[in-house]
């Protein structure tokens, strides 16, 4: 065997050497077998061999140390001695790749699509040993080391070998297992070292700390009740009625675990189906509620481990609560430990700044083009679905994703090949992981949060669209927030802000968000936007909640809505919890929990959600342009009507045709006595003339569900 080179010797000895396997452990020789181990500052190293031999070593340079023996040794130990004391230890350098050419293949031609089993770092067993085995793609760089708790942070002794084109690297560090702390370093191919957290951990440092950890799962679930009941019906066909929910102010303090019975008994009283958590993936700073990701495949260790929110949301699918997670596609941070620049070049960002930074935010913007990147995010959708069985994900700021110039003034976007503001392969990947998360996950629920009016967002992909469950209907929420905000006295002329939303209603699946957006950054809460004195307020509110709830569309609704909160949200402190002890915003509270009950007991009101043939204005004999009026049909032919008097004074004998003849039971009043109302109705129940017209009492800032049955 030839002698290597100096060079090649201080390379590995430093742990800048790009194959340090070619060089450590067992190699064959014209001689027989090499056995070579980096052992700095050893005054002694021996291998020692399966069946007890000691084959002493020879230092060659740099602490590389080198014996040769006839036949191939197998498995052996490595035992050096440091001022009288030994160390007895495994050598990763003697084990084969932990990596598969499939896997690698599947990397670079980006259709991998469970990456985080391959990547990252992962408890194995290897040629009989323990340890831990490490795998990062990182094409630019020169060389890789893993530096940990392991050995001291010093990445020198822990090189990791390159696999090649695929810009993956690899090693099996024996020895180390779960709870373990590392980090990636990277030596530049402008020959600078970077500390980088591993972009596939599945586990970190509680923030501000940036190094990843060593993670295992041996969670049991106990839902595949529900996770079989959820596959059987689209969600469109679904109540869905949405509690979004910021983990870290809700109730401050609460754990994972500790939060489970609390949200269980609290959402469960108040009748909603599924809650929302704004995004749980590890972030750097806690203002930004987890809207920039430093974590994409770890669950925020500042409530816990990921096996214990695998517990709440087990916890929550047993009781019945679905279970929607924010994720972040759209933008990364800028900061240094994480995906920025990565290797040292942009790599998961796109490398031109007209296309690879949101100026705005102060972020990146994935290059969607690149296979290993658009797999990294396809990968990561079907982690949360497989590891965590969530029910949906609300995907944050796709217009920001979907157009070229998105925020950007002339001479700050670059058109796509044909000349258009379409981000072509941003919309590609939309429909790459809208596709295969509903192949392989039925039943879930995909839902894009848009502003725009691009076509097609909840299409199926097969007809050209985005492939969305469902889009946050964005604009229903501006004119609806608008309109509720004037004075019941000038209502009448702003009629349109209301109803323009029915003209395109079932364009698309929609969702109708009242989300934290729009209880933060001095918008107030929606408590405070409404006109009027403390009991108007409080009036206004559930006429508002209830001609939501009424309106073609799944509903969201955020934390402390509820009971009205009073002071804009802050993530920073809990609710106002305090205001449910005041009587009227407790029967605020109450009226939400009936909203939920009656909803749910109604299909009219969820069934047909998408089916414009399900629904029809009323207004006739007498229009007003304070009261709107509609009607939802389920599959069966029963019927809901809604009925809302936006103006502050209660309408008597008011005509009223509707769709069908005979008894409407009044099953919502929002202005009865028990929710703080004045009390004003219809005795409980409506009866039409045989073409269906009848005379109701509206209550002054009211709203009334009334019920038919097919067979009435």
């Amino acid at each position: 065997m030839t002698p290597l080179s100096p060079d090649i010797l201080d390379a590995v000895a430093h742990g800048a050497h790009h194959d340090p396997h070619s060089v450590l452990g067992v190699h064959e020789s014209s001689d027989g077998w090499v056995i070579r181990a980096r052992r700095p500052l050893a005054a002694e190293v021996v291998a020692v061999l399966d069946d007890g031999t000691a084959v002493p070593l020879t230092h060659l340079r740099g602490g590389i140390w080198e014996a040769t023996v006839e036949s191939f040794p197998g498995r052996y130990t490595v035992r050096a001695t440091y001022d009288g004391t030994e160390h007895v230890t495994d050598d990763g350098y003697r084990h084969s790749p932990s990596i598969g050419e499939l896997d690698l293949h599947l990397i670079a031609e980006g259709r991998h699509e469970e990456l985080w089993r391959v990547l990252g770092a992962h408890v194995r067993e290897i040629d009989g040993s323990q340890g831990v085995a490490f795998t990062v793609w990182a094409p630019n760089a020169r060389a890789v080391r893993i530096k940990g708790d392991f050995n001291g942070w010093d990445g020198s002794g822990s090189a990791m070998r390159s696999m090649g084109g695929s810009g993956v690297w690899e090693l099996f560090v024996p020895g180390i297992g779960v709870g373990t702390r590392y980090k990636f370093e990277i030596l530049t191919r402008g020959g600078q070292w970077i500390e980088k957290a591993d972009p596939m951990a599945r586990a970190a440092e509680v923030p501000p700390a940036t190094a990843s950890v060593v993670t295992d799962t041996a969670y049991e679930w106990s839902d595949d009740a529900w996770i079989e009941e959820r596959s059987r019906t689209a969600p469109v066909d679904r109540p869905m009625s949405i509690y979004e929910l910021h983990l870290g102010s809700w109730k401050q303090g609460l754990s994972y675990r500790d939060a489970a019975d609390q949200i269980i008994d609290y959402v469960g009283a108040q009748g909603f189906t599924h809650v929302e958590f704004l995004p749980l993936a590890e972030h750097p700073f806690g203002g930004s509620w987890g809207y920039q990701v430093s974590g994409y495949y770890a669950p925020t260790s500042r409530f816990g481990s990921p096996d214990d929110l695998r517990y709440l949301i087990d916890r929550l699918h047993q009781a019945g609560i679905g279970v929607i997670m924010d994720w972040v596609p759209g933008h990364f941070p800028k900061d240094a430990f994480a995906l920025a620049r990565f290797d040292g070049e942009a790599l998961y960002e796109h490398p031109d700044p007209r296309r690879g930074e949101h100026k705005d935010w102060g972020t990146l913007i994935f290059d969607y083009g690149r296979n290993e990147v658009r797999n990294f995010l396809v990968a990561n959708a079907l982690y949360w679905f497989e590891e965590f069985h969530v029910d949906g994900l609300r995907v944050d700021a796709v217009a920001s994703m979907l157009y070229l110039d998105y925020s950007r003034n002339d001479g700050e976007w670059a058109p796509n090949q044909f000349g258009g503001r379409e981000n072509l392969e941003a919309i590609r990947f939309l429909q790459e992981v809208n596709a295969t998360s509903y192949k392989r996950y039925p039943g879930i629920a995909m839902i894009a949060e848009e502003s725009t009016s691009f076509p097609g967002v909840t299409a199926p992909t097969s007809a050209a669209g985005l492939g969305f469950g469902f889009k946050w209907n964005m604009g229903w929420m501006n004119d609806s927030l608008q309109y509720i905000g004037r004075d019941p006295m000038y209502r009448s002329h702003h009629e349109g802000e209301l109803s323009f939303s029915f003209v395109y209603a079932f364009s698309e699946n929609f969702v109708l968000p009242i989300s934290h957006d729009e209880v933060v950054h001095g918008k107030g809460s929606l408590f405070g936007r409404m006109p009027g004195d403390h009991w108007q307020k409080l009036a206004n509110m559930r006429a508002f909640l209830a001609y939501m709830w009424g309106h073609p569309g799944k509903q969201l609704l955020f934390m402390g809505q509820e009971f009205g909160q009073m002071s804009e949200w802050s993530e920073s402190r809990d609710l106002d919890w305090w205001m449910l002890d005041q009587p009227a915003h407790r029967q605020l509270h109450g009226f939400v929990a009936e909203l939920n009950r009656v909803y749910k007991d109604h299909a009219p009101l969820w069934s047909r959600d998408h089916d414009g043939a399900a629904f029809s204005r009323l207004g006739a004999p007498a229009w007003n342009p304070n009261v709107l009026a509609f009607a939802r049909r389920d599959h069966h032919g029963n019927t809901v009507a809604v009925i809302c008097n936006f103006s502050g004074v209660p309408l008597g004998d008011f005509p009223l045709d509707l769709p069908e003849s005979g008894t409407w039971t009044e099953v919502l009043n929002s202005d009865a006595e028990a929710f703080g109302g004045s009390g004003q109705g219809n005795l409980g129940a409506v009866t039409t003339d045989a073409r269906g017209s009848a005379t109701l009492t509206l209550p002054p800032l009211g709203v009334l569900w009334l019920h038919h049955r097919a067979d009435a």
